[in-house]
């Protein structure tokens, strides 16, 4: 792979790649992207999507809103440190980007602003939900209708490739989405494969897969675009990744670990001293401590030591990067960053912390339970109130859900393959917020008026 292509600025539906010399210079290209994709609805959603904690009824805690706008600006900071080392290294560049490594900062950003906007309702359960509503659940009905890959797309429902369908989302055969650029969307890409064949190894872009089958050809004009390196198979579409994914990872990598400890422990499930002493563990090479002494109260110094602790792993994830920059464009580096930080030890101990006091915390269990049940009775009544209008059978009950519940949404056209109208309605239910969908789920039980 090379960074020349690898940075396109082209999009989707363009006649000619876009060039450099014809971007506004107040606005570059990639900031445009960023633009895109604060304005958007579904990123505006995520101010009350759960992030670690469903519901919080503290302002301290964070959604997936506020994680993404870190994660974003971590992911700046990042992409501008390795793009001055890559323009230095490599000096042809010069003559495309000038001394621009904001564009690769840009591009991480956006990506980065963008990396769970896919994400359903209720965090990763909502995503188990969807998935078992059609592996366990009343939608098994629909797997006699579709290939075995369109069935793994929605029994192991995935919010990453959600993500790249949202960003690209198309209506009555238009494309209607945020038309980002290719090199941002090759960054947005932490698994650049179709759902199936599924074969586990221990490389991380294997885990899982980042695309749906409606958005099959669609990504692999991104990957040519992009001259991403095909992996395995040539009958199956498997990349390896755009090198700049590993900077968005290492950003979401970086403000997980530190930020939902933060949440443990302001929501009291993890104890301030016992905090303070393992985020001291992982700073203490920078550590100013007649600085942190000062501090007078807990918040502060904890404030203190987030932010040092971010910077650290920053600076250690960059030094991972350019260590293994080579090997990254040849595809032969298979693991994330921080895997390889001086700090990995200290990360392993907060993130099993965060595991035990926080993620499996009571709260957090009754809350995903909850979810479950809303996740499953809105895919139960609306793929029920939808196969009753393909079948144009008479049911009042039905015709109300379709015009209360399901205004927004594009009903099958005639002949529509199953497929196509399933991953559009679970597209278009994990596209609603925490607040939204159990709204839904009161009104449906008639709970609530």
């Amino acid at each position: 792979m090379n960074w020349e292509q690898l940075l396109a600025l082209t999009r989707y539906g363009d006649e000619q790649p876009r060039l450099r010399k014809d971007q506004d210079d107040t606005r570059l290209g990639f900031e445009v992207d960023y633009d895109r994709v604060i304005f958007s609805s579904a990123f505006r959603s995520l101010q009350d999507k759960t992030q670690v904690i469903p519901f919080s009824k503290t302002d301290f805690v964070h959604t997936r809103l506020t994680h993404s706008l870190e994660v974003s600006v971590v992911g700046r900071s990042l992409g501008r440190q390795v793009g001055k080392k890559i323009i230095e290294k490599y000096p042809y560049l010069q003559e495309d980007l000038g001394h621009h490594f904001n564009d690769f900062g840009a591009i991480v950003a956006a990506a980065a602003l963008a990396h769970d906007i896919g994400n359903p309702p209720f965090g990763h359960a909502g995503e188990k939900a969807m998935g078992e509503f059609f592996l366990s659940g009343k939608g098994q009905r629909f797997k006699d209708q579709m290939t075995a890959t369109q069935y793994q797309d929605l029994i192991k429902f995935e919010g990453n490739a959600n993500g790249f369908k949202l960003l690209n989302e198309t209506k009555n055969g238009n494309l209607n989405g945020l038309r980002l650029s290719y090199a941002t969307l090759g960054a947005f890409t932490k698994y650049p494969k179709e759902s199936l064949p599924h074969k586990p190894s221990n490389q991380i872009s294997d885990k899982k897969f980042g695309f749906f089958q409606s958005e099959k050809q669609l990504f692999e004009s991104v990957a040519k675009g992009l001259g991403l390196k095909k992996k395995g198979d040539a009958l199956n579409i498997h990349y390896h990744r755009h090198p700049l994914t590993f900077l968005v990872e290492a950003a979401d990598d970086i403000c997980y670990t530190i930020i939902d400890f933060e949440d443990g422990i302001n929501l009291g499930l993890i104890p301030e001293d016992k905090a303070l002493e393992y985020l001291i563990q992982l700073v203490k090479k920078s550590i100013n401590t007649n600085k942190y002494h000062s501090l007078t109260s807990v918040g502060s110094r904890l404030s203190y030591l987030r932010s040092l602790a971010i910077n650290t792993l920053i600076q250690d994830a960059v030094r991972v990067f350019l260590e293994n920059e080579e090997a990254i464009l040849q595809g032969e580096f298979h693991h994330a960053l921080l895997d390889f930080s001086v700090y990995a030890p200290q990360i392993k101990d907060i993130i099993s912390i965060s595991v035990e006091k926080v993620y499996q915390s009571q709260e957090v269990i009754e809350k995903e339970i909850v979810g479950y049940q809303v996740i499953h009775k809105l895919l139960e009544v609306f793929t029920e109130a939808i196969e009753n209008k393909i079948k144009h059978a008479q049911n009042n009950y039905h015709e109300l859900i379709l015009k209360g519940f399901l205004q927004d949404f594009e009903l099958p056209q005639a002949g529509e393959e199953a497929y196509d109208w399933l991953i559009r309605l679970t597209s278009h239910v994990a596209a609603l917020s925490d607040s939204q969908a159990l709204r839904m789920y009161q009104k449906l039980n008639a709970i609530r008026f």
